[in-house]
């Protein structure tokens, strides 16, 4: 890791396509999701970070457990309260819904990343990977105005501050399909991750489920 870094899982979604179900604590291949995603970053980070505004249910990881400073979910003030939190001057960011996201992938954004930047930021055909990303401190500012403005997008912070692309080829040999990228939307998705967990996903180490 050329830079200090902290990792940030956020987990403060909705959940409203789940009937209110933490899409976190869904198995894929018998396994949690924050699961998987948490034994990846232990081996990445030494600073391990979870937003969330439901403390209570992560109580068990061995990580900071923090909340939204601003009273609104959405995940530009996930990235605020990550930011705000870290020791660090670099923050990489998760979602909690990513069951294939490898270690070669938080590496590869990590060693792209340099103090040029602001934001370092995988660009893929379907479009940025805001939460598969590099964003450093000096976007605090810049989120607190837009957030003070009610803009969430974070498609808007983009244009505010610098950013490193890397384009989609330069992930296709530690990840040929993508699948760091694959996220849980919908219940069809679920299935679909079951699918590919079946056949092509390699075992990872992982927390022993609860």
């Amino acid at each position: 890791m050329k830079i200090p870094c902290t990792g940030v899982i956020l987990a403060g979604g909705l959940n409203s396509r789940f009937l209110g179900q933490n899409k976190a604590f869904i198995r894929i291949g018998g396994r949690r999701i924050i699961d998987r995603i948490f034994s990846v970053f232990e081996d990445v980070f030494e600073e391990i970070l979870l937003v969330t505004n439901n403390p209570i249910q992560y109580a068990e990881y061995d990580c900071l457990i923090t909340t939204d400073i601003f009273p609104i979910r959405s995940s530009l003030t996930g990235i605020h309260a990550g930011l705000f939190y870290a020791s660090t001057p670099y923050t990489f960011f998760s979602a909690c819904d990513t069951p294939f996201l490898k270690r070669e992938t938080i590496e590869f954004v990590l060693e792209t990343t340099d103090e040029s930047s602001d934001i370092t930021v995988p660009a893929i055909s379907a479009g940025f990977e805001p939460l598969c990303a590099v964003y450093s401190k000096r976007c605090l500012p810049v989120i607190e105005r837009q957030i003070a403005g009610k803009q969430f997008k974070i498609q808007l912070l983009f244009k505010q501050v610098r950013v490193k692309k890397i384009p989609e080829e330069s992930f296709l040999e530690q990840d040929p399909r993508l699948l760091s990228f694959f996220n849980i939307n919908t219940l069809d998705d679920v299935i679909k991750a079951e699918k590919i967990e079946n056949k092509f996903a390699h075992p990872i180490h992982t927390r022993t489920p609860v």
